[in-house]
């Protein structure tokens, strides 16, 4: 194999939003997501929205005033 072109690889933990952590390897430092296996709806059975730029918000305040004509 060729020396010095392969990346660095770490041992690193991924953290979700919900509080999970799971131990894998990366290439990048620090790992973090939004939405896992622990509370992804296809796995939980329950719907939950997530918003994380108001975008529910401008799309219900588009169609409201599209309603009110």
């Amino acid at each position: 194999m060729k020396k010095d072109i392969h990346p660095e690889v770490f041992d690193v933990v991924a953290r979700c939003v919900c509080g999970n952590a799971v131990q894998t390897i990366s290439t990048s430092k620090d790992l973090s997501v939004d939405i896992c296996a622990n509370c992804h709806p296809f796995f939980t059975g329950q719907q939950k929205f997530i918003d994380t730029a108001g975008r529910i918000e401008k799309f219900q305040q588009r169609y409201e005033t599209k309603n009110k004509k």
